[in-house]
């Protein structure tokens, strides 16, 4: 049966959402539709809002949530009715490159780079004024009921509180991963975390979980030092408060850079100066930040030359289906706590003053 129900609809870019009433197609062969029951708000929809990273309009948008299954598609075997779940902006097919090689963790499936906004048999399953809205990142969020891939689905502990384990469907995993995955962060090492939103945060946890010894935790907005130091940096730096470049006042606190560094704003600049703050042999730093479109990055190549290691992370370099059951479970068990990076708790029809929260820092 098709769902009638409510859904944040972006008609064009700049503009508010619009609570409207859509219409949600039941799913089709090894899909499976899900009954949002809470989802985060991330500054990766914001930059599709804003133009920095170009999609389709009309659009769902929102890729950090958990919800119940409400139905399946045909062949859907791995998942039933009543099930709680977690989409994955980023699959697992189990058949690509990426999902064969122990190394990767970014399924050709993926809906990243897809400009299309559509499922993988060219349609949407959202309609509304009887128009096509386009899907998002192949989970499409911001909506009471959505419909997603088999391979774009976790199935999570049924004990677990959806609406703290949303946040395992994007911020805290990536955040987390880029530090204990990605970067390898070793114990006893110096890190640099350039962005202290929730995913900046998570990196915090991460580094400090790994064993870190000092985490160095850089903003333009003080008011977040409380919070990193809460969760483990022990110093933290805004670059207003010098005249010279961040990384050489990194450098200078460290005497010789950083062993790790992360870029978790999305900004070329800032890129850049977490590159050119670690050390300059066999500092990692680690690019964790959806860069904006359409923009490109001037660098020094000596800086790679002497060694340095310049990577990129999406979702913290995990596994989505293997791992976002496990992240949930170690949740469960108390491994690492989420309370701390959900600021504030609104009702679905408020999520343009969500936004506005984003949007200032707060």
């Amino acid at each position: 049966q098709v769902i009638k129900c409510k859904a944040a609809v972006m008609w064009e870019a700049n503009k508010p959402f619009s609570i409207e009433e859509v219409e949600v197609a039941p799913p089709k062969a090894h899909e499976v539709r899900i009954k949002i029951v809470a989802t985060g708000i991330c500054r990766s929809d914001d930059h599709v809002v804003t133009g920095g990273l170009v999609m389709p309009f009309p659009i769902i948008l929102g890729h950090e949530a958990a919800g119940v299954v409400e139905s399946v598609g045909q062949g859907v075997t791995s998942i039933k009715p009543g099930d709680k779940v977690i989409p994955l902006f980023v699959p697992q097919c189990g058949e690509c490159n990426s999902c064969l090689n122990t190394k990767g963790n970014l399924c050709s499936k993926n809906e990243i780079f897809a400009v299309a906004g559509l499922m993988p048999d060219g349609t949407t399953r959202f309609t509304c004024k009887g128009k096509a809205i386009h899907h998002f990142t192949g989970t499409s969020t911001f909506t009471e009921y959505t419909v997603v891939q088999e391979s774009a689905i976790a199935k999570i502990d049924s004990a677990a509180p959806l609406e703290k384990v949303c946040l395992i469907g994007c911020g805290f995993s990536t955040g987390y991963g880029a530090a204990v995955q990605t970067a390898k962060v070793e114990p006893g090492s110096t890190c640099a975390v350039f962005g202290l939103g929730g995913v900046g945060l998570s990196v915090v946890m991460g580094c400090k979980a790994a064993g870190a010894s000092r985490i160095i935790a850089v903003d333009i907005n003080s008011d977040k030092f409380a919070k990193a130091k809460e969760l483990g940096a022990t110093d933290c730096v805004n670059p207003k408060d010098f005249k010279k470049p961040v990384h050489e006042v990194l450098i200078e606190m460290t005497g010789h850079g950083v062993d790790y560094s992360f870029e978790v704003i999305g900004c070329t600049e800032t890129m850049t100066a977490a590159l050119a703050c670690c050390q300059y042999n066999y500092g990692v730093s680690v690019i964790v930040g959806v860069p904006p479109a359409a923009q490109k990055i001037t660098f020094d190549p000596m800086l790679l030359f002497t060694g340095r290691t310049w990577k990129g992370s999406v979702f913290g370099g995990w596994k989505s289906k293997d791992s976002v059951p496990r992240l949930v479970a170690d949740y469960m068990k108390k491994k690492f706590v989420l309370e701390p990076l959900i600021t504030h708790t609104l009702p679905f029809t408020k999520i343009n003053e969500g936004f506005d929260l984003l949007r200032t820092g707060k």
